[in-house]
């Protein structure tokens, strides 16, 4: 499959707010294009997220990560959470996700980043066979704990 990968702008909200939409659509969430391209165009105005876009030779959106940096207290170090990854149904099974992930190891460390982090549900065997391939490891010595917060 004709593919390359760029780092998301502005210019790119709607390539990708589709992406996005089906992203949240695959863990359960509405289908709610709308909001999907407010939270991404927000994360792209200020800088909050890095999202680096997988396009084809027309310019469609094939996948898609999105990174979080931040700094670990313990290193001193920046870090950055990888929080999403996601390739479309037809663009999957072609080596995607590992060309997108492969691509944010390599930025990370051409910006000096310590770590990368990630979570994904224990059920998402392909998800986990990617990481363990690129040599992410499971931490066993610290637990993730969550507080739903409702307003």
């Amino acid at each position: 499959m004709d593919s390359r990968i760029i780092q998301g702008g502005l210019e790119d909200v709607d390539v990708i707010s589709q992406l996005f939409n089906e992203y949240r659509q695959f863990y359960g969430q509405a289908d709610d294009l709308p909001l999907a391209r407010s939270f991404i165009a927000e994360r792209l105005s200020d800088n909050s997220s890095i999202i680096f876009l997988a396009i084809d030779s027309h310019d469609l959106g094939l996948g898609f990560v999105q990174l979080y940096p931040g700094f670990s207290s313990i290193s001193t170090k920046p870090v950055l959470s990888l929080n999403d990854l996601f390739v479309t149904k037809h663009a999957r099974c072609v080596g995607l996700g590992v060309k997108l992930m492969k691509l944010v190891i390599q930025y990370a460390r051409d910006h000096g980043i310590s770590k990368l982090v990630l979570e994904t549900q224990e059920a998402n065997q392909p998800a986990r066979s990617l990481y363990t391939s690129l040599g992410f490891e499971v931490d066993n010595d610290f637990l993730t704990y969550s507080l739903d917060i409702k307003r």
